[in-house]
């Protein structure tokens, strides 16, 4: 692929597409896409996905009362789809504002019924996808099943976003809070039959051709983001981490923040980068610091998501052919399955400030006709609601930062549909790719959505 070998500046005009994960949404606000002389949707240039791994409707409402003491997609009354409504509120993020959509998030083999969806709390609590088969079908458009990663139902290696990105001439990364060889960064460079092969899903990603890829997962540090006596290579082999540390790759090693902190500032910014946060699994939320509220417990001092992605579009924004990015707020599932309220608004503010510099750079560096930005989840986790669900359902409560009067109900991922929110160009021809109605939610997407539309449409290539 060619790249410009000037290095991006602050100002210099490059457009940039955003995908971020969250669905569940009813269609609403202008997109501000972009169309071509003759009305058809034009290609993004760049292409930004962001996914906040678990982020159902109730994380982000959680969230946003906690920020605001008000929220919207709250329901009272009983299981019954025919009366169920959402009770009005107001958007408190930026990304509400934009066309949203709900997102079904099943495997292969699976469903999504809207009907019994609503009807009790049994029938989300069986049927969910992982994050292995839900990054494949986000990546690549084509279901697979459950700890399977870039193959379809049948075992066949299947062409993910970022090699579609690489066919078409734009650079491609991933960046995340959590290990950069675990599911959902792996599902945008690896195909492997199972997502717990860590060190060849590491192996693969290294020698792929991604240009960024900026994760936790560090041998050499704790969870509390400390230097550890007794390596554990748990998410990269040894010989991997050495041949990257020694710069034996194509890659621009760091596991320094300043580094990250002066790529984001157009510093020294590589042609092509690989940032190893120093902490073994998430950057916050596995911490052992304790406190039941929000930032009560005291943070690592280590790198933040949003210097990460902002670092990240620095680099792959020195093509001038245009990139595709991932960016996963991963923890906010790790929060989740540990039924950890606390952490999980922690986790989802970071994703949210995540896509507020991206949303920054958009509006700097290029422009919402050149570049389509999704945010969305890859499933739902832990089934978070109000305090008082149940058979029927209850809304959560709350005042500005204070915890919100709220419960959880699994410890595991759940088959609600999730909220999905797009701007950009191209935005517009998702309208066009709704599979069903739910009567709580609205009109739903499929996750294969975003793959499919830029494969066999805005970034088809005559094979």
């Amino acid at each position: 692929m060619s790249h410009s070998h000037s290095r991006l500046r602050r100002g210099a005009g490059l457009a940039a597409v955003v995908t971020v994960g969250l669905a569940g949404l009813t269609a609403c606000a202008p997109s501000d896409g972009s169309t071509d002389d003759t009305g058809e949707a034009s290609a993004p240039k760049n292409v930004i996905y962001m996914i906040g791994d678990g982020m159902g409707y109730n994380h982000l409402s959680a969230t946003n009362l906690y920020e605001s003491g008000q929220t919207r997609y709250q329901l009272d009354g009983e299981a019954d789809p025919e009366t169920l409504e959402e009770q009005p509120g107001d958007a408190v993020q930026t990304y509400e504002e934009w066309d949203h959509y709900a997102l079904s998030t099943f495997p292969a083999g699976g469903e999504y019924d809207p009907e019994a969806a609503w009807s009790s709390h049994d029938w989300v609590q069986s049927g969910a996808t992982d994050s292995a088969a839900a990054g494949t079908a986000m990546a690549t458009g084509e279901k697979t099943e459950n700890g399977v990663l870039g193959l379809d139902a049948d075992g066949e290696s299947a062409e993910n976003l970022s090699e579609r990105a690489v066919a078409t001439g734009r650079s491609a990364g991933v960046v995340s809070s959590v290990p950069f060889s675990h599911a959902t960064p792996a599902a945008w460079a690896a195909h492997d039959e199972s997502r717990e092969n860590y060190h060849a899903i590491a192996s693969e990603m290294i020698d792929s051709d991604l240009d960024v890829i900026f994760g936790a997962g560090h041998p050499h540090y704790d969870d509390d983001s400390q230097q550890v006596d007794d390596a554990d290579y748990s998410y990269i082999s040894e010989e991997d981490y050495q041949r990257l540390s020694e710069g034996e790759t194509d890659f621009t090693f760091t596991d320094e923040d300043a580094d990250f902190s002066a790529y984001a500032d157009g510093e020294d910014v590589p042609e092509r980068a690989f940032g190893l946060a120093q902490a073994a699994s998430t950057l916050q939320q596995a911490r052992s610091a304790e406190g039941d509220q929000p930032y009560a417990a005291e943070a690592n001092d280590v790198v933040d998501l949003t210097t990460m992605s902002e670092a990240a579009l620095n680099v792959l924004g020195q093509n001038e052919e245009g990139f595709h990015l991932m960016v996963e707020g991963g923890a906010i599932d790790w929060a989740g399955h540990a039924n950890e309220s606390a952490r999980d608004i922690e986790e989802t503010q970071s994703f949210n400030n995540a896509v507020d510099a991206v949303v920054d750079w958009v509006e700097a560096e290029s422009s919402w006709e050149e570049t389509m930005v999704v945010v969305t989840a890859d499933h739902e986790t832990g089934y978070l609601a109000g305090s008082e669900d149940d058979p029927g359902f209850s809304p959560m409560t709350g005042e500005a930062d204070e915890m919100p009067d709220s419960a959880w109900y699994s410890e595991d991922h759940t088959n609600q549909v999730v909220p999905f929110f797009v701007r950009g160009a191209g935005a517009e021809t998702f309208g066009d790719e709704v599979v069903g109605t739910d009567p709580v939610r609205g009109d739903y997407l499929d996750n294969t959505v975003v793959a499919d539309v830029l494969m066999d449409d805005l970034w088809a290539t005559e094979d």
